[in-house]
């Protein structure tokens, strides 16, 4: 299983790259396995501003649907649009290309209440 050190994860399996007050957001490479076959991702919150843990969007998989919690207060400002055509990136690079979004976070103070790679390797059981 990877879990990246230099991210930031949360409970719910999504996970965080910090750079300035902008966070990437996408699901963990443990979630993507879960889930299996991602067949559709789909993020109609671009533009919205909403709270930490408020859906930003959901993921299909062949045999379910999951929703996407935000990590981080903020703005949605970019949807991956690539994986309108290529869900299935979310399978092959949870953390490089199969990224969700993009937000501008509105609380600093949230960012330490995320999780470490330690911590998350314990969530999952690793």
């Amino acid at each position: 299983m990877n879990i990246p050190q230099e991210l930031k994860y949360t409970k719910d399996h999504e996970w965080v790259r910090i750079e300035g007050d902008v966070a990437t957001v996408g699901v963990t490479d443990f979630a993507q396995g879960e889930l299996g076959d991602i067949v559709y991702v789909e993020v109609e919150t671009v533009g919205e501003t909403l709270d930490r843990e408020e859906v930003f969007g959901t993921v299909e998989a062949v045999k379910t649907v999951s929703d996407l919690f935000l990590p981080l207060s903020g703005e949605i400002l970019e949807f991956n649009e690539s994986l309108e055509d290529a869900p299935e990136k979310v399978n092959s690079d949870p953390y490089g290309e199969g990224w969700m979004v993009k937000i501008k976070f509105t609380d600093e103070s949230e960012v330490s209440d995320l999780l470490s790679a330690e911590d998350y390797k314990e969530v999952v059981g690793g």
